[in-house]
Protein backbone atom coordinates (compact mmCIF):
# COMPACT_ATOMS: atom_id res chain seq x y z
CA UNK A 1 0.00 0.00 0.00
CA UNK A 2 1.16 3.54 -0.76
CA UNK A 3 2.55 5.80 1.95
CA UNK A 4 0.24 8.83 2.32
CA UNK A 5 1.21 12.22 3.74
CA UNK A 6 -1.14 14.90 5.08
CA UNK A 7 -0.85 18.54 6.15
CA UNK A 8 0.54 17.54 9.53
CA UNK A 9 3.46 15.88 7.70
CA UNK A 10 4.22 18.93 5.55
CA UNK A 11 6.21 21.88 6.90
CA UNK A 12 5.23 24.90 4.81
CA UNK A 13 7.96 26.96 6.48
CA UNK A 14 10.52 25.11 4.34
CA UNK A 15 9.37 27.33 1.46
CA UNK A 16 9.93 30.51 3.45
CA UNK A 17 12.58 32.70 1.87
CA UNK A 18 12.58 30.67 -1.36
CA UNK A 19 11.59 31.95 -4.79
CA UNK A 20 9.39 29.55 -6.75
CA UNK A 21 9.33 29.87 -10.54
CA UNK A 22 6.27 28.39 -12.26
CA UNK A 23 7.25 27.73 -15.87
CA UNK A 24 4.08 27.95 -17.95
CA UNK A 25 0.91 29.76 -16.92
CA UNK A 26 -1.57 27.31 -18.41
CA UNK A 27 -4.09 24.89 -16.91
CA UNK A 28 -1.83 23.63 -14.12
CA UNK A 29 0.51 26.62 -13.99
CA UNK A 30 -2.08 29.23 -13.12
CA UNK A 31 -3.45 27.07 -10.30
CA UNK A 32 -0.05 26.28 -8.78
CA UNK A 33 1.04 29.92 -8.96
CA UNK A 34 -2.14 31.37 -7.45
CA UNK A 35 -2.46 28.75 -4.71
CA UNK A 36 1.16 29.17 -3.65
CA UNK A 37 0.85 32.94 -3.61
CA UNK A 38 -2.31 32.77 -1.51
CA UNK A 39 -0.37 30.62 0.94
CA UNK A 40 2.29 33.29 1.34
CA UNK A 41 4.92 31.92 -1.04
CA UNK A 42 7.12 34.09 -3.26
CA UNK A 43 6.14 33.13 -6.82
CA UNK A 44 7.32 34.33 -10.22
CA UNK A 45 6.00 33.10 -13.55
CA UNK A 46 8.01 32.19 -16.64
CA UNK A 47 6.18 32.82 -19.91
CA UNK A 48 6.91 34.01 -23.45
CA UNK A 49 6.18 37.72 -23.75
CA UNK A 50 3.03 38.51 -25.69
CA UNK A 51 1.43 35.08 -25.35
CA UNK A 52 -1.98 34.54 -23.71
CA UNK A 53 -0.24 32.95 -20.73
CA UNK A 54 2.05 35.95 -20.34
CA UNK A 55 -0.92 38.34 -20.43
CA UNK A 56 -2.96 36.25 -17.98
CA UNK A 57 -0.09 36.08 -15.50
CA UNK A 58 0.46 39.83 -15.81
CA UNK A 59 -3.25 40.49 -15.29
CA UNK A 60 -3.14 38.27 -12.19
CA UNK A 61 -0.41 40.47 -10.74
CA UNK A 62 2.59 38.16 -11.06
CA UNK A 63 6.11 39.17 -11.95
CA UNK A 64 6.54 37.54 -15.36
CA UNK A 65 10.04 36.70 -16.58
CA UNK A 66 11.65 34.74 -19.37
CA UNK A 67 12.41 31.12 -18.53
CA UNK A 68 16.13 31.93 -18.32
CA UNK A 69 15.56 34.85 -15.94
CA UNK A 70 13.17 32.82 -13.79
CA UNK A 71 15.57 29.87 -13.53
CA UNK A 72 18.40 32.16 -12.50
CA UNK A 73 16.31 33.92 -9.85
CA UNK A 74 14.39 31.00 -8.37
CA UNK A 75 15.28 28.31 -5.85
CA UNK A 76 12.53 25.95 -7.04
CA UNK A 77 11.77 25.72 -10.76
CA UNK A 78 8.49 23.96 -11.62
CA UNK A 79 8.07 22.68 -15.18
CA UNK A 80 4.37 23.03 -16.07
CA UNK A 81 4.56 23.41 -19.86
CA UNK A 82 3.46 20.51 -22.12
CA UNK A 83 5.74 17.46 -22.19
CA UNK A 84 6.79 17.98 -25.80
CA UNK A 85 8.08 21.50 -25.05
CA UNK A 86 9.96 20.79 -21.84
CA UNK A 87 13.22 19.49 -23.30
CA UNK A 88 13.83 22.45 -25.59
CA UNK A 89 12.85 25.01 -22.92
CA UNK A 90 15.08 23.34 -20.37
CA UNK A 91 18.22 23.16 -22.51
CA UNK A 92 17.73 26.52 -24.23
CA UNK A 93 16.73 28.57 -21.21
CA UNK A 94 16.77 26.81 -17.85
CA UNK A 95 19.83 24.55 -17.69
CA UNK A 96 22.32 27.36 -17.03
CA UNK A 97 20.29 28.55 -14.06
CA UNK A 98 20.22 25.15 -12.36
CA UNK A 99 23.03 25.73 -9.91
CA UNK A 100 23.86 23.65 -6.83
CA UNK A 101 21.18 23.51 -4.15
CA UNK A 102 18.20 24.30 -6.38
CA UNK A 103 15.20 22.08 -7.06
CA UNK A 104 13.71 21.12 -10.42
CA UNK A 105 10.11 19.98 -10.04
CA UNK A 106 7.63 18.35 -12.41
CA UNK A 107 3.94 17.44 -12.41
CA UNK A 108 4.53 14.44 -14.72
CA UNK A 109 7.60 12.26 -15.04
CA UNK A 110 7.84 11.76 -18.83
CA UNK A 111 10.92 13.84 -19.59
CA UNK A 112 12.94 12.62 -16.61
CA UNK A 113 11.92 8.97 -16.89
CA UNK A 114 12.70 8.77 -20.61
CA UNK A 115 15.93 10.75 -20.38
CA UNK A 116 14.83 13.80 -22.34
CA UNK A 117 16.02 16.04 -19.49
CA UNK A 118 19.13 15.05 -17.54
CA UNK A 119 19.59 17.48 -14.64
CA UNK A 120 22.93 18.04 -12.89
CA UNK A 121 23.60 15.81 -9.91
CA UNK A 122 23.91 18.69 -7.45
CA UNK A 123 20.21 19.66 -7.52
CA UNK A 124 17.03 18.06 -6.19
CA UNK A 125 14.61 16.59 -8.73
CA UNK A 126 11.08 15.98 -7.52
CA UNK A 127 7.49 15.66 -8.67
CA UNK A 128 4.15 16.79 -7.25
CA UNK A 129 1.32 15.60 -9.51
CA UNK A 130 -2.18 16.77 -8.51
CA UNK A 131 -4.81 14.23 -9.56
CA UNK A 132 -7.12 16.74 -11.20
CA UNK A 133 -7.09 19.45 -13.89
CA UNK A 134 -5.70 22.87 -13.00
CA UNK A 135 -9.03 24.73 -12.82
CA UNK A 136 -10.32 22.20 -10.28
CA UNK A 137 -7.09 22.48 -8.28
CA UNK A 138 -7.64 26.23 -8.06
CA UNK A 139 -11.36 25.99 -7.26
CA UNK A 140 -10.86 23.42 -4.51
CA UNK A 141 -8.16 25.55 -2.91
CA UNK A 142 -10.50 28.53 -2.71
CA UNK A 143 -13.04 26.25 -1.03
CA UNK A 144 -10.47 25.22 1.61
CA UNK A 145 -10.18 21.77 0.06
CA UNK A 146 -7.81 20.07 -2.36
CA UNK A 147 -7.33 17.00 -4.55
CA UNK A 148 -4.97 14.12 -3.79
CA UNK A 149 -1.52 14.28 -5.37
CA UNK A 150 1.48 12.07 -6.02
CA UNK A 151 4.98 12.80 -4.76
CA UNK A 152 8.22 11.36 -6.14
CA UNK A 153 11.89 12.10 -5.59
CA UNK A 154 14.36 11.31 -8.38
CA UNK A 155 17.39 13.10 -6.91
CA UNK A 156 17.97 14.18 -3.30
CA UNK A 157 21.11 16.31 -3.45
CA UNK A 158 20.09 18.45 -0.47
CA UNK A 159 18.97 15.65 1.81
CA UNK A 160 15.62 17.43 2.17
CA UNK A 161 14.09 16.93 -1.27
CA UNK A 162 11.05 15.02 -0.03
CA UNK A 163 10.39 17.44 2.81
CA UNK A 164 10.56 20.43 0.46
CA UNK A 165 8.31 18.76 -2.09
CA UNK A 166 5.80 17.92 0.63
CA UNK A 167 5.83 21.56 1.70
CA UNK A 168 5.05 22.47 -1.92
CA UNK A 169 2.17 19.97 -1.96
CA UNK A 170 0.74 21.73 1.08
CA UNK A 171 1.27 25.09 -0.60
CA UNK A 172 -0.95 24.14 -3.53
CA UNK A 173 -3.57 22.51 -1.30
CA UNK A 174 -3.08 18.83 -2.08
CA UNK A 175 -1.94 17.82 1.40
CA UNK A 176 -5.46 18.66 2.59
CA UNK A 177 -6.62 15.47 0.86
CA UNK A 178 -3.43 13.38 0.98
CA UNK A 179 -0.21 12.93 -0.97
CA UNK A 180 0.70 9.41 -2.09
CA UNK A 181 4.35 8.42 -2.49
CA UNK A 182 5.44 6.95 -5.82
CA UNK A 183 8.39 7.04 -8.23
CA UNK A 184 8.93 8.86 -11.51
CA UNK A 185 8.84 5.50 -13.30
CA UNK A 186 5.59 4.33 -11.70
CA UNK A 187 3.79 7.65 -12.20
CA UNK A 188 4.86 7.96 -15.83
CA UNK A 189 4.13 4.41 -16.88
CA UNK A 190 0.77 4.11 -15.12
CA UNK A 191 -0.31 7.56 -16.33
CA UNK A 192 0.43 6.73 -19.97
CA UNK A 193 -1.17 3.29 -19.64
CA UNK A 194 -4.36 4.71 -18.13
CA UNK A 195 -4.64 7.38 -20.82
CA UNK A 196 -4.06 4.97 -23.68
CA UNK A 197 -6.07 1.92 -22.64
CA UNK A 198 -8.90 3.32 -20.51
CA UNK A 199 -9.37 7.05 -19.96
CA UNK A 200 -8.81 8.37 -23.49
CA UNK A 201 -7.91 5.67 -26.01
CA UNK A 202 -10.03 2.90 -24.55
CA UNK A 203 -13.13 4.99 -23.86
CA UNK A 204 -13.13 6.93 -27.13
CA UNK A 205 -12.62 3.77 -29.20
CA UNK A 206 -15.32 1.93 -27.25
CA UNK A 207 -17.77 4.80 -27.77
CA UNK A 208 -17.10 4.94 -31.52
CA UNK A 209 -17.28 1.17 -31.89
CA UNK A 210 -20.65 1.01 -30.15
CA UNK A 211 -22.00 3.97 -32.14
CA UNK A 212 -20.81 2.53 -35.46
CA UNK A 213 -22.25 -0.90 -34.67
CA UNK A 214 -25.73 0.53 -34.07
CA UNK A 215 -25.64 2.86 -37.10
CA UNK A 216 -24.45 0.07 -39.42
CA UNK A 217 -27.30 -2.08 -38.12
CA UNK A 218 -29.77 0.57 -39.27
CA UNK A 219 -30.49 2.47 -36.08
CA UNK A 220 -30.72 6.26 -36.12
CA UNK A 221 -27.40 8.01 -35.41
CA UNK A 222 -29.12 10.28 -32.90
CA UNK A 223 -30.36 7.33 -30.84
CA UNK A 224 -26.95 5.66 -31.08
CA UNK A 225 -25.33 8.88 -29.82
CA UNK A 226 -27.52 9.00 -26.74
CA UNK A 227 -26.99 5.33 -25.89
CA UNK A 228 -23.23 5.12 -26.50
CA UNK A 229 -21.93 8.62 -25.65
CA UNK A 230 -24.35 10.97 -23.94
CA UNK A 231 -25.41 8.65 -21.13
CA UNK A 232 -21.81 7.71 -20.36
CA UNK A 233 -21.50 10.80 -18.16
CA UNK A 234 -24.29 9.53 -15.90
CA UNK A 235 -22.43 6.26 -15.38
CA UNK A 236 -19.01 7.85 -14.92
CA UNK A 237 -20.36 10.33 -12.36
CA UNK A 238 -21.69 7.44 -10.27
CA UNK A 239 -18.42 5.51 -10.54
CA UNK A 240 -16.47 8.68 -9.63
CA UNK A 241 -18.63 9.21 -6.56
CA UNK A 242 -18.79 5.68 -5.20
CA UNK A 243 -16.97 3.19 -7.41
CA UNK A 244 -18.48 0.37 -9.44
CA UNK A 245 -20.63 -0.65 -6.47
CA UNK A 246 -22.57 2.64 -6.36
CA UNK A 247 -23.02 2.59 -10.12
CA UNK A 248 -24.49 -0.90 -9.97
CA UNK A 249 -26.78 0.10 -7.10
CA UNK A 250 -28.12 2.91 -9.27
CA UNK A 251 -28.94 1.05 -12.49
CA UNK A 252 -31.61 -1.53 -13.21
CA UNK A 253 -31.15 -5.24 -12.58
CA UNK A 254 -31.37 -5.71 -16.34
CA UNK A 255 -28.43 -3.37 -16.77
CA UNK A 256 -26.53 -5.15 -13.98
CA UNK A 257 -27.03 -8.55 -15.59
CA UNK A 258 -25.87 -7.22 -18.96
CA UNK A 259 -22.88 -5.67 -17.21
CA UNK A 260 -21.86 -8.91 -15.50
CA UNK A 261 -22.43 -11.23 -18.45
CA UNK A 262 -21.69 -9.15 -21.58
CA UNK A 263 -18.99 -6.77 -20.36
CA UNK A 264 -16.34 -9.52 -20.19
CA UNK A 265 -17.19 -10.50 -23.77
CA UNK A 266 -16.27 -6.99 -24.93
CA UNK A 267 -13.21 -6.60 -22.71
CA UNK A 268 -12.00 -10.16 -23.21
CA UNK A 269 -8.66 -11.96 -23.08
CA UNK A 270 -7.68 -10.56 -26.47
CA UNK A 271 -8.18 -7.01 -25.18
CA UNK A 272 -6.20 -7.80 -22.05
CA UNK A 273 -3.34 -9.17 -24.16
CA UNK A 274 -3.35 -5.97 -26.20
CA UNK A 275 -3.24 -3.97 -22.97
CA UNK A 276 -0.19 -5.97 -21.89
CA UNK A 277 1.49 -5.18 -25.23
CA UNK A 278 0.72 -1.47 -24.82
CA UNK A 279 2.14 -1.54 -21.29
CA UNK A 280 5.31 -3.20 -22.58
CA UNK A 281 5.71 -0.45 -25.20
CA UNK A 282 5.46 2.14 -22.42
CA UNK A 283 7.86 0.31 -20.11
CA UNK A 284 10.62 -0.23 -22.67
CA UNK A 285 10.37 3.27 -24.14
CA UNK A 286 8.94 2.41 -27.57
CA UNK A 287 5.93 4.67 -27.13
CA UNK A 288 8.08 7.54 -25.85
CA UNK A 289 10.44 7.21 -28.82
CA UNK A 290 7.48 7.14 -31.23
CA UNK A 291 5.90 10.25 -29.68
CA UNK A 292 9.19 12.15 -29.60
CA UNK A 293 9.85 11.38 -33.29
CA UNK A 294 6.26 12.30 -34.16
CA UNK A 295 6.79 15.76 -32.68
CA UNK A 296 10.15 16.16 -34.41
CA UNK A 297 8.51 15.39 -37.78
CA UNK A 298 5.71 17.93 -37.37
CA UNK A 299 3.05 15.47 -36.09
CA UNK A 300 1.83 14.06 -39.44
CA UNK A 301 0.15 10.99 -37.92
CA UNK A 302 -1.25 12.93 -34.97
CA UNK A 303 -2.74 15.62 -37.21
CA UNK A 304 -4.26 13.14 -39.67
CA UNK A 305 -5.89 11.06 -36.95
CA UNK A 306 -7.15 14.17 -35.15
CA UNK A 307 -8.75 15.49 -38.35
CA UNK A 308 -10.39 12.13 -39.11
CA UNK A 309 -11.92 11.87 -35.65
CA UNK A 310 -13.17 15.48 -35.70
CA UNK A 311 -15.01 14.65 -38.94
CA UNK A 312 -16.54 11.40 -37.62
CA UNK A 313 -20.34 11.11 -37.84
CA UNK A 314 -20.62 10.90 -34.05
CA UNK A 315 -19.18 14.42 -33.81
CA UNK A 316 -21.56 15.81 -36.43
CA UNK A 317 -24.60 14.26 -34.77
CA UNK A 318 -23.36 15.20 -31.31
CA UNK A 319 -23.03 18.88 -32.20
CA UNK A 320 -26.65 19.02 -33.36
CA UNK A 321 -27.95 17.17 -30.30
CA UNK A 322 -25.94 19.25 -27.84
CA UNK A 323 -27.57 22.36 -29.30
CA UNK A 324 -30.80 21.00 -27.78
CA UNK A 325 -29.26 20.99 -24.30
CA UNK A 326 -29.13 24.58 -23.12
CA UNK A 327 -27.49 23.65 -19.81
CA UNK A 328 -24.34 22.49 -21.62
CA UNK A 329 -23.68 26.06 -22.73
CA UNK A 330 -23.61 27.35 -19.16
CA UNK A 331 -20.14 28.06 -17.75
Amino acid sequence: MATIYYEKDCDLSLLKGKVIAVVGYGSQGHAHAQNLRDGGCNVVVAEVEGTPGWKAAKDAGFQVLSAAEAAKKADIIVMLVPDNLQRSIYYESIEKGMTAGKMLMFAHGFNIHYGQIIPPKNIDVTMIAPKCPGPMLRRLYTENAGPPALIAVEQDASGKAKETALAYSRGIGCARAGVLETTFAEETETDLFGEQTVLCGGVSSLIKAGFETLVMAGYQPEIAYFECLHELKLIVDLIYQGGLTLMRKSVSDTAKYGDFTRGPRVINDMVREEMEDILAEIQDGRFAKEWILENQCGRPVFNALKKADEEHLIEEVGKELRDMMSWLKQK
